[in-house]
């Protein structure tokens, strides 16, 4: 009876998870460079005497789906999408390197080049620094150019990085390499005046939400069926 109950309780438990991941991709679906997360579970045992038999699923470490968004033409000379697998370096609140594909920029008031959360874009020298009253745009190399007085000249360079491998997403949304800080990549891209968007279906992610609600409620069926048949080995023992 307790194996039907550690496989219901599982499955039941799995699902609310799977629900919570596919609510999270959905509220994201029209956020700039986001990258859908992956629901996976792994199988543990249960530990104690008689339960060597029984196992427990739990969330195991999830990824992203890397495939790139749709890329939405804006005209604005601040929106950047990157090209191919390179992503954008900015500093994180806590002022370690992180890494974004949301292109979104702006001048802040103190003069510098962030992301629409206010977050420093970089190069290989740091923050980069707008002088005041300077019109700039930005090159498919990542090449800041400044305007003022009719003369131009470059500012600085965005940092782009193409890693070699997945990487991690941290709580606040961005992504950092197990290797540390990755160098820069002299042949990465960007498009400007245009943004990418989410990765997100929502119809496809709507399917799997109700998919995910209906095997929950398919494994509290089976709690409440071993629940009766404990209610009823019980009354034939007690005769």
């Amino acid at each position: 009876m307790d194996r039907m109950i550690y496989t219901s309780l599982a499955g039941a438990k799995a699902a609310m998870q799977r629900q919570d991941v596919m609510a999270n991709n959905l509220a994201n679906s029209t956020t700039n460079g986001f990258k859908a997360e992956l629901a996976a579970f792994r199988s543990v045992p249960i530990q104690g005497s008689g339960a060597s038999t029984r196992a427990f699923s739990i969330e195991t470490t999830t990824g992203y789906d890397a495939a790139p968004g749709a890329i939405e033409q804006t005209g604005r000379n601040l929106d950047v999408a990157v090209k191919g697998n390179s992503w954008l370096a900015v500093q994180s609140l806590d002022g370690t390197e992180a890494y974004t594909r949301a292109g979104s920029l702006q001048v802040s008031p103190e003069g510098l080049l962030v992301t629409q959360n206010g977050l420093p874009v970089v190069s290989d020298g740091g923050p980069i620094t707008i002088p005041q009253g300077t019109e700039i745009q930005i090159g498919s190399d990542g090449t800041v150019t400044g305007t003022a007085n009719e003369k131009s000249s470059p500012l600085a360079r965005i940092k782009m990085v193409t890693p070699d491998s997945a990487m991690t997403r941290g709580t606040d949304g961005l992504f950092r390499s197990a290797q540390g800080d990755l160098p820069a990549d002299p042949s990465a891209q960007l498009m400007d005046g245009a943004l990418e968007g989410s990765n997100v279906s929502p119809v496809s992610t709507m399917v799997s939400m109700i998919a995910a609600a209906r095997q929950f409620e398919q494994q509290m069926k089976l709690l409440q069926t071993a629940e009766s048949q404990s209610q009823a080995a019980a009354k034939l023992l007690g005769t």
